[in-house]
């Protein structure tokens, strides 16, 4: 197999994928639950919504901060969900992504909602990795996840 054909699997992989990957920022406002300031919760909680999303759990870290506040991050396989959180002002801002097309975000979006009670939920969605609304120069310059940084694509062989 010669080096150019090895390389153009990855390449036409991700023309025909035109978007990578999917991103919501949920702003949580008016939360009107108890533990906004309690880790086991706020843990449990996302740990919870990556499950009903249907994602894989890979790995949770989460710190409390001094005198209040918590931010944390639920690594899935298919991406991340994160959360930092002001208690005194009763926010939550949260972020999930992913690269996986069976995790449904919106269904983990709106179980965050009812778990924090929040009055005014913002959802704000992102599509990441759209090769096909990029300028070709950019797109020569990202190296493809599954052939790590070190190979070039095809275009920038020639």
């Amino acid at each position: 197999m010669t080096r150019h054909a090895a390389l153009s699997a990855p390449e036409n992989e991700s023309a025909r994928r035109a978007v990578l990957g999917s991103q919501v920022v949920l702003d949580l406002y008016e939360c009107e639950t108890r533990h906004l300031d309690d880790i086991e919760w706020v843990e449990k909680t996302l740990v919870n919504a990556a499950r009903v999303a249907g994602a894989t759990i890979v790995e949770t870290v989460f710190h409390k901060f001094a005198p209040w506040g918590i931010s944390g991050v639920v690594v899935i396989a298919e991406s991340h969900l994160a959360i930092h959180i002001w208690p005194e002002n009763r926010y939550a801002a949260i972020d999930l992504f992913t690269c996986g097309e069976n995790v449904q975000i919106d269904a983990a979006c709106a179980f965050l909602t009812r778990a924090f009670r929040s009055k005014r939920p913002v959802r704000r969605r992102f599509t990441r990795g759209d090769h096909a609304g990029a300028p070709s120069r950019a797109r020569r310059a990202l190296p493809s996840r599954r052939q790590g940084c070190s190979l070039q694509t095809t275009e920038s062989a020639k």
